[in-house]
């Protein structure tokens, strides 16, 4: 809404209506006992410490020892019982919770439907009553019980939602939280009695996994629309960075059904929607070839999930302009198009489209399709690639190899505690794990903890020991680290270890604290750990787009994908702020700077989204791991060997962290190459090489540099080392747009386009700000 217009009669009447509203809070879990109802119980004892009055209205599994340890001295408000095909439900007692009138009812599983006689047939219509008679309610729902995720559940695993709850519920909560778990845990659960006996679609792994991912998700779908909605507020158009939205633009040509099936395999592997828009010339008629080729884009656009738009123009000189203003307008990260087909020369006679794009693209990346046609055939959906057997299985292990099976066996465990910022709950539940591990005969010590102060986290210490520091002295102060060679001579099953991401002191043995879990893991000791989404090493650009900070310390993301398992602690950003202005997560002094830098309500939003949508990524690779049907992102396309170019310039680190990101999803080789112009290099640039080179090789990738003499260009360079290399895709840097010194490069990537027409080219965007 513009901040100046006047308010309607009808929009004053629906502010003054919402203030007497109450507040709804959905908790969402992937499966039953994820921990929903726990979270719950634990949130109403919250609100009763704070001086609310909380009661509870529903409970769903009071039985298990766990739950009814937590319900505590929280009142409970009868129910109405019934039976139905021999089980004993309960319904809620509408009119007595109406007539107690409490400040927040407790009411578990929003999906049940109440007995025939009932008053209201469902329990979310109960809830909008006492939403409307100014009751706040915090409930429950398993991902499987909505509308549009019961269809997928049930052709998953069977599971029949006769009445699942409508998909918009959602949107019309105040705040919605998910309870992550991953599938070990709650085997785990049920192995110990805390759960009912698991039906044999539930043990399935793959299908646990599967249900997680697809909460994940859609959970992080809604956050994206509140980050959207905030962002229009704010003034900012585009995209934020971190939802993908794909765009095709296509011609009624018959590589059209190239460009669609690439997008739509793009936009599957990177989790983000796919759009299509053609361009057509007002006043001209479409030839009969091009009508043919129209109506089959349409059907196929719609078979592969997208949507088709055609815009008119008046000349093909205003395509690059309305093409950007289109995709800014719907927030596109990605837009897909042929490669030109035109000369040099034809470029200057007649404009050349690809150049104009590369001046005025903000942004936005830019993927030239290669015409493969000749090489792959026509497909009409991305074909999956043939499940590769290991090479000479049969074969009799060496020794050596012997040693490293019997290594990886005798490793400890590892599992992480993720966030999208401090002051979640991740050391909590860390903690909370620990001693529950404990209460089981576990030997768990504590060998890195970080409390900040927080006296909540400190009471979650319970009976847990802890191994002593190390002190060690450092331009005159006296400093601590985790004692490893302690903890190793301790031999524990389990230590818990706070913030991987941590740097040592200098003249440490090892430079990260994520190494030294390493040194553990090796030693056959588990470890439970915790870091921030900002940590992870290829995010580093994303998290300084979304909050102008550049995170120092950080995690490469091989190390996330060494942990067996990963879990998310989530938590919604106003409650995150509102941790924070009780002093729940820094000193009262840090709390006003906090929160209007880091913690600023659009960074909290985006940084949720973030963590969300990474650890969907990461359900979904081990999926593809265990079984590649299994995969909710489809297929890739085939062998990919990706090259990623790049300078000495700033922009260096952000082309190989996006290469890397690219190549992790495509399962791809991948190879960092710098043209070195001339035979000597100064002190400087052998420096700053050498840091590309460091990162490269952090990420997975090999470095090259590729000395260039008199005659060759760095297109030609670069595209010989690319057939070297049987590459299908080059990524390299927006060119610059200012000053002399830069128009040699303003021409390589006009060249390398003109010689790369057999090959995908992504031009990755120089970012920068769009109001």
């Amino acid at each position: 809404m513009e901040p100046f217009k006047r308010k309607s009669a009808d929009e004053i009447l629906a502010s003054i209506m919402k203030l007497h509203r109450g507040r709804l809070n959905i908790l969402v879990g992937a499966f039953s006992g994820s921990g929903k109802t726990y979270h719950m119980l634990r949130e109403g004892h919250e609100l009763k410490q704070q001086g609310l009055d909380t009661v509870i209205g529903a409970l769903t599994g009071w039985e298990r020892t766990e739950t009814a340890s937590q319900i505590g001295d929280l009142e409970t408000v009868p129910g109405i019982p019934w039976s139905s095909q021999g089980t004993t439900r309960m319904d809620l007692d509408l009119e007595l919770l109406l007539k107690r009138n409490p400040e927040v009812v407790l009411v578990d599983d929003l999906a049940h439907r109440n007995r025939e006689w009932a008053r209201f047939p469902t329990r979310l219509e109960e809830i909008e009553m006492l939403l409307g008679r100014g009751i706040s309610v915090i409930t429950t729902v398993n991902i499987y019980e909505l509308e549009g995720a019961a269809a997928m559940a049930h052709s998953w695993m069977g599971i029949t939602v006769p009445h699942p709850v409508p998909s918009h519920t959602l949107e019309l909560a105040d705040e919605v939280r998910l309870i992550d778990v991953t599938p070990d845990t709650l085997l785990e659960r049920a192995a110990d009695g805390l759960l009912q006996p698991l039906s044999p679609e539930w043990v399935h792994r793959g299908n646990m996994a599967k249900l997680r991912e697809l909460a994940l998700r859609m959970v992080a779908e809604g956050v994206n629309g509140t980050l959207e909605r905030h962002r229009e507020e704010l003034g900012l158009v585009g995209s934020s960075g971190i939802a993908e939205r794909i765009l095709v633009s296509v011609q009624y040509h018959w590589n059209g059904s190239i460009l669609v099936r690439r997008g739509q395999q793009v936009a599957k592997r990177l989790g983000g929607d796919l759009k299509v828009v053609s361009f057509i010339q007002t006043g001209k008629r479409l030839p009969i070839e091009a009508e043919t080729f129209r109506k089959s884009l349409i059907l196929l656009v719609k078979k592969v999930g997208g949507f088709f738009e055609e815009l008119p123009i008046s000349s093909r000189r205003q395509l690059p302009g309305r093409l950007m203003r289109y995709a800014v307008q719907h927030k596109v990260t990605r837009v897909v198009l042929g490669h030109s087909r035109q000369s040099m020369w034809q470029d200057l006679w007649k404009g050349s489209v690809v150049n104009r794009l590369l001046k005025i693209t903000r942004n936005i990346d830019l993927l030239f399709v290669a015409d493969r046609t000749d090489l792959e055939g026509e497909r009409i959906l991305p074909a999956r690639s043939p499940s590769r057997l290991p090479k000479n299985r049969y074969r009799r292990l060496t020794d050596f190899e012997i040693k490293e099976e019997i290594g990886q066996i005798r490793r400890g465990s590892f599992k992480i505690y993720i966030g999208a910022a401090p002051g979640v709950g991740k050391t909590y539940t860390m903690l909370r794990e620990g001693n529950e591990l404990l209460k089981k005969g576990v030997d768990v010590v504590i060998g890195l903890l970080e409390t900040h102060g927080r006296a909540g986290t400190l009471a979650q210490v319970g009976s847990l020991s802890t191994i002593p520091r190390l002190q060690t002295r450092y331009r005159g102060a006296l400093l601590e680290e985790m004692d490893v060679e302690a903890i190793l001579l301790r031999k524990p099953e389990v230590v818990l270890v706070d913030e991987l991401a941590h740097t040592n002191i200098p003249g440490n043995v090892r430079k990260k604290r994520y190494e030294d879990v390493l040194v553990l893991l090796e030693a056959g000791i588990s470890v439970i750990s915790t870091m921030n989404v900002q940590h992870l090493e290829s995010l580093n650009d994303a998290v300084a787009q979304i909050a102008d900070v550049v995170v120092r310390e950080t995690v490469p993301d091989r190390i996330l994908r060494q942990a067996d398992e990963v879990q998310l602690i989530d938590v919604a950003p106003r409650a995150l702020q509102e941790r924070m202005k009780a002093g729940k997560v820094y000193a009262a002094d840090k709390v006003e700077e906090a929160l209007g830098r880091f913690f600023k309500l659009g960074n909290l939003i985006a940084l949720r989204e973030l963590a969300l949508r990474e650890l969907a990524d990461d359900v979904d690779e081990r999926l593809e791991a265990w079984n590649r049907r299994d995969s909710l992102r489809g297929p890739w396309r085939r062998e990919e060997v990706i090259i990623v170019s790049v300078t000495a310039g700033p922009s260096a680190e952000r082309l190989i962290r996006r290469g890397f990101r690219i190549a992790y999803r495509l399962k791809a080789d991948w190879y960092v190459v710098f043209v070195q112009k001339g035979q000597k290099k100064d002190a400087e640039t052998e420096a700053r090489l050498d840091k590309l080179r460091q990162l490269a090789e952090r990420l997975g990738g090999s470095f090259q540099i590729l000395p260039s003499s008199g005659s060759d260009t760095p297109a030609s360079l670069l595209l010989a080392y690319a057939v070297e290399k049987k590459a299908t895709q080059i990524i390299v840097g927006q060119p610059g747009s200012m000053g002399l010194l830069k128009l040699k490069q303003r021409a390589f990537v006009p060249a390398l386009l003109r010689g790369a027409r057999h090959l995908d080219v992504l031009v990755v965007a120089d970012y920068g700000p769009v109001h």
